[in-house]
Formats: C-alpha cells, sequence, structure tokens
C-alpha cells in the first residue's frame, strides 16, 4: 500500500511540476505577451480603469515567476508540505476560473501556455481537473516526495530559480523573446502564410437571420428564410461556426492607407527587395527614447532608396503628437492593433522585409547605430537572416541554470553525505565509550563484589581466629586447673 502511494503522489509531482515549469518559463520569455492576454481578462471583467497598464506588466511578471518557482520547488521536494498547499489552492483558482471560460466562453484561448501551445477552454479545463486531482495527492501524502537537497540548503536553490526567472522576463522585455512562437517569426513568408492550400478543408458557418413583422422577431436560417414575404424586414444575422476548416497561420495582416483608404499589402508583400516596418501599435504607450535611432534609420533608407513606412493602430490625432516630439518625416500607415502586437514585441519595434520575408526584427532598445550603415543592407550582416540559434539559446539557458542547480544537488549530496559520516563517526565514538564505561562499570562493580567477599572472609577469619583463640585459652586454664588438683 505504501509502495502505491508513494508511486502515485510521485507521478502528481512531476506532472504538475514539468507543467508549470513550462508555464512558468513561456510566459516569463513573453511578458509583453502575458500582458496582454491579462488585459483581456480585465476587459472582459470591465476593470479596465482600475488596472493600469503597468500594474499588468507586474502582474504578468509575477505570475510567470510564481508558477516556474513553484514547479521547480515540486520537482525538486523543496518544502514539501508547504508547496503542496499553495499548488493545491492555484490549481483550485484555475480549475474555477477555466470553468467559468468554458461555460460563457469570453476569451478563445485561456493563454496557460502562452503562444507556445494553443488549447481550446474545454482542454485547458480538462487539464486543469487533472492539475487539481495531482494536487489533492500532494496534500495527502506530502512526505512521500524524495528530497534532492537537504533543508538548510533548500534557500539556494530557491532563490536562485527566482533570480534566474526574473532575469529572463528583464532581457525578454529589454530586447525580445528568447524564443518566438508566434506566426512572425524570422524566416516567415507573410504572403506565403496567409495562404490556404488547396483542398484544405473550409470553415463551415451557419449563419442566423433575425427578422421583425408586426412587432414580433423571429430568427430564420438560411433554409427557411422568408424571402418571397417582403412583410418580414430584416433586422440583424449572426454567424457561427460548425465545423472548423484550415486557418492559415497569419490570416489578419493587412496595411491601410487611411488618407485614400487604399490597401496596401499586397505592394509591401510582392516589393522586390528590403522595406523597413516601424511597429508602432499604440503611440500612446510608445517609448520615445530612442527615436533618433529610428530617424537614422530613416535617413538611411531613404538615402538607399529602401521604402520606410510606420504602421500603427493609433488615430491621427496620436500621430500628429509623435511627429512632433519626434520630428519624425516617414508616412503613417494603419493596421489592426492586436497583430500589429503579435509581430513584434516592443513598442515601437523595426521590421525588415525582404520579398515579403522577415529578414530581421529589432526591439527599439537594439535598433541598428548609424555608425553600422555604411553600405547597402545587401553587404551588411542586418541585411540577412540570422542563422537559427535555437540550439544555441537552449544550451545556454543549460549551462546558466540547469547546471549549476545540478552541481548545487550533487555538492548537496556529497555535504548531506559528510554530515552523515560525521554523525555516524561521533555515535561510534560516543557507542565506544559507553561501552568503555559499561566494561568500567562492571569491573568495579567486580571488584567492589571482591572487596565485599574479602570483608566477608576477613571477619570470617577474624571470628575463627577469636574462637581459636578462646579455645586455646580455655584449654590451657583446664591444663592448670588439672594440674593444681593433682596431689604431689
Amino acid at each position: 500500500m505504501k509502495k502505491t502511494k508513494i508511486i502515485i503522489v510521485n507521478i502528481a509531482r512531476v506532472i504538475f511540476a514539468l507543467t508549470f515549469i513550462f508555464s512558468g518559463f513561456v510566459k516569463a520569455i513573453d511578458p509583453l505577451g502575458s500582458q496582454y492576454k491579462i488585459k483581456e481578462y480585465i476587459e472582459v471583467l470591465h476593470m479596465s480603469s482600475y488596472v493600469p497598464d503597468w500594474v499588468q506588466l507586474l502582474l504578468s511578471i509575477g505570475l510567470s515567476a510564481v508558477e516556474f518557482t513553484l514547479g521547480v520547488l515540486l520537482l525538486l521536494a523543496i518544502q514539501r508540505r508547504k508547496v503542496s498547499r499553495i499548488v493545491l489552492v492555484f490549481a483550485f483558482i484555475m480549475t474555477i476560473i477555466t470553468l467559468w471560460l468554458t461555460i460563457s466562453n469570453p476569451i478563445q484561448d485561456c493563454g496557460c501556455f502562452g503562444d507556445a501551445l494553443k488549447l481550446t477552454n474545454i482542454q485547458t479545463f480538462s487539464k486543469n481537473i487533472i492539475l487539481f486531482l495531482a494536487s489533492l495527492a500532494l496534500v495527502k501524502w506530502p512526505l512521500y516526495q524524495p528530497r534532492f537537497i537537504s533543508k538548510n540548503n533548500q534557500w539556494i536553490a530557491s532563490n536562485f530559480t527566482i533570480i534566474f526567472i526574473l532575469v529572463v522576463s528583464a532581457l525578454s522585455l529589454y530586447h525580445l523573446p528568447i524564443f518566438d512562437f508566434r506566426p512572425y517569426f524570422i524566416g516567415q513568408n507573410i504572403k506565403k502564410a496567409m495562404e490556404i492550400p488547396k483542398g484544405a478543408k473550409q470553415t463551415k458557418f451557419k449563419t442566423t437571420f433575425i427578422c421583425e413583422k408586426n412587432g414580433i422577431t423571429k430568427e430564420f436560417d438560411e433554409k427557411n428564410y422568408p424571402y418571397n414575404d417582403t412583410t418580414w424586414v430584416f433586422k440583424d444575422s449572426r454567424q457561427q461556426i460548425i465545423e472548423k476548416g484550415y486557418e492559415p497561420p497569419i490570416h489578419d495582416f493587412s496595411i491601410t492607407n487611411d488618407r485614400t483608404g487604399e490597401d496596401i499589402t499586397d505592394s509591401v508583400l510582392t516589393h522586390d527587395g528590403y522595406v523597413f516596418l516601424l511597429i508602432i501599435p499604440f503611440i500612446e504607450q510608445a517609448d520615445e527614447a530612442n527615436f533618433s535611432d529610428i530617424d537614422a534609420i530613416y535617413k538611411y533608407a531613404k538615402e538607399n532608396n529602401y521604402p520606410f513606412m510606420a504602421i500603427t493602430a493609433s488615430t491621427d490625432t496620436s500621430i500628429k503628437h509623435w511627429r512632433n516630439i519626434t520630428g519624425a518625416e516617414y508616412p503613417f500607415y494603419s493596421a489592426d492593433g492586436t497583430t500589429l502586437k503579435t509581430i513584434i514585441r516592443s513598442n515601437p519595434g523595426l521590421v525588415l522585409l525582404y520579398k515579403g520575408t522577415i529578414i530581421n526584427k529589432w526591439n527599439h532598445n537594439d535598433i541598428p547605430k548609424a555608425e553600422k550603415l555604411n553600405a547597402p543592407l545587401s553587404l551588411l550582416t542586418i541585411g540577412h537572416e540570422p542563422e537559427d540559434n535555437t540550439l544555441g539559446k537552449i544550451v545556454l539557458i543549460l549551462l546558466c541554470y540547469v547546471l549549476p542547480l545540478i552541481l548545487l544537488i550533487v555538492a548537496d549530496r556529497f555535504w548531506a553525505w559528510s554530515v552523515w559520516i560525521k554523525k555516524k563517526e561521533r555515535w561510534i565514538k560516543v557507542k565506544e565509550k559507553w561501552l568503555i564505561n559499561q566494561e568500567k562499570g562492571q569491573t568495579a562493580k567486580m571488584l567492589h563484589k571482591a572487596e565485599k567477599v574479602m570483608g566477608q572472609a576477613e571477619k570470617v577469619m577474624g571470628n575463627a581466629g577469636k574462637a581459636v583463640s578462646n579455645a586455646s585459652k580455655s584449654m590451657v586454664d583446664k591444663l592448670k586447673n588439672d594440674k593444681k588438683d593433682t596431689p604431689d
């Protein structure tokens, strides 16, 4: 029975820990993406006016750090009782939230795994049910989790984990996400990613028409719509997806010239050369610190006949304000704000296209400096797609976090082993001393008994001597008396 409990607890521990580590890490490498998802929840709850953007960002970073740290603590069985209770509360809250999402469906994707893994609300709810059951087992039998680090050194692993995940978030925020799971990754051809392959499954919709007649409202579908009865007045319609078909990775990329109303998407994506896109999702929230570097890029593009355009979802008023404070001369075009935030996690951010393919992306903190723009793009490093360094990034993470953690565990095991050896040696010495004392005690008892016996023997001998002496004296006295009584 005990063996079964141990197996159940440790399967639950590993499942929960790996889920939280993965979930926390993919959120930490994309803090802005997590912030956008938190913003969705806040908007659904009509609390946008109470929670400013900077608080949302702190919540994003904090949530990812808590999840990742709890996962590591659980995996290493650190503070087993306390952590098991915390993850139970966590799992319960997440189960309630995803139950609400499943029933009311206000948000299509809960964002549990960022952009790395998309789950439907029912899939997310099922996942949280499993995690909740796993957390119950952990709370029930927390001490069946095998410790990897002794109590005295657990604080090192905990603090190291917290520092690591916060540094990951800070680097991803200041630069760009370490790993890009979105469809606008470097090397992606946007036009091809928007195409639907031949023979691909089409999405099927059900259209409901709402009509009114004599104050009575009625719903019709395409089959029973009263085409020949003109007394029914059309009021509204709604579409419902019956069966989802193939959806291209990119399906919402569109650039519009607000002045003319012209859609310039195709001309941008089919341009036979380089195109600079300055992405400013919302000018009101944009960082103005590096506008001089942006102006230098625009000047370089103009001199070399590379198209340069700013794309935003903000109004003309905001665009005028941006021009006033930065002196920007480049043209502005409009696009959907969500799409722009998906393209690059920076406001503003710079994207370089070549024949519709994303060649490079830069956070506004990393925009190439003017002194490096001393030749045409075809001759510069920035004008070519960088090599895929995913493996190198994974190795770096292993070296910076996993390896030190393993070394800590090994060192701790040696330390614990040495402590155990010392305790054992100390115990052996105590035992030997006790045995010696016991032997001394036995010897003392034997000597005491011997002395007692000798004393008793001496006493007996003394009494015997007295008896002999008395007997001798009696015999002498008797002989004397006998001699006196004998006549001469």
